[in-house]
C-alpha cells in the first residue's frame, strides 16, 4: 500500500496501544519528525510509564509540533489520538500552520493488539484498557474525514503495516 504524505504536514497515527504506530514511525519516518506521548512523558516525568503526567506531556507535544510546523517539517504524532478531544488540538495545529492534517489509522485485531501489550516488558496496558481504546477507536473510524483529516489511511491487518510505501510529496500551502 501507497501511503502519500505531503510535506509539510501534520500526520497523526491514530490506533490502540499494541497496534504498532511507533515501530511504523521509527521505520518510516526519522527521529527528528517523530514526536512520541510516552517520550514527552519520560520527558517531564522520568517515566513514560507515569500517566499522571500526561496532561504536562501533551503540552509538550503540542509545543513541538506547533515549532515544527510554523518552521514547515513533517511532523508525526505518534499517540493513540483514539478520542476526538485528543486529536482536535492536533487539527487546529495543523490548520494554524496551513498544513494538510492526515491520519494513518491502526485497526488492526484485538487479539494482536493484546499479544502484543502483554509482551512488552516495560509498559504493559491491561485488557481492559485495551478494549476500551479499540471500542473508542471504532467510534472514532467514521468521523475522521469529517473532523477535517484529508487523506485517512487505513492499515487493518499486519501485512497491511508490513507492506507500507510512504511518498513524500509536496503539499499545497495555504489550507
Amino acid at each position: 500500500m501507497k501511503i502519500a504524505v505531503p510535506e509539510p504536514s501534520l500526520v497523526v497515527l491514530v490506533g490502540a496501544s499494541g497496534s504498532g504506530k511507533s515501530t511504523f514511525a521509527a521505520r518510516h519516518f526519522t527521529p527528528t519528525e517523530v514526536i512520541s506521548s510516552d517520550v514527552c512523558r519520560g520527558l517531564v516525568s522520568d517515566d513514560e510509564n507515569d500517566l499522571g503526567a500526561t496532561d504536562a506531556a501533551f503540552e509538550v507535544l503540542h509545543l513541538i509540533a506547533a515549532k515544527r510546523l510554523e518552521a514547515g517539517k513533517l511532523t508525526v504524532v505518534d499517540a493513540t489520538s483514539i478520542e476526538l478531544h485528543a486529536r482536535q488540538p492536533l487539527l487546529e495545529l495543523a490548520w494554524a500552520s496551513h498544513v494538510p492534517p492526515v491520519a494513518i489509522v491502526f485497526d488492526l485485531p484485538e487479539e494482536l493488539c493484546l499479544e502484543r501489550n502483554a509482551s512488552r516488558p516495560d509498559r504493559q496496558v491491561g485488557m481492559d484498557v485495551s478494549r476500551r481504546q479499540r471500542s473508542e477507536l471504532r467510534r472514532s473510524l467514521e468521523g475522521l474525514e469529517r473532523e477535517g483529516f484529508r487523506p485517512v489511511y487505513m492499515l487493518r491487518t499486519p501485512e497491511d503495516v508490513a507492506t507500507v510505501e510512504i511518498e513524500r510529496e509536496p503539499a499545497y500551502r495555504g489550507l
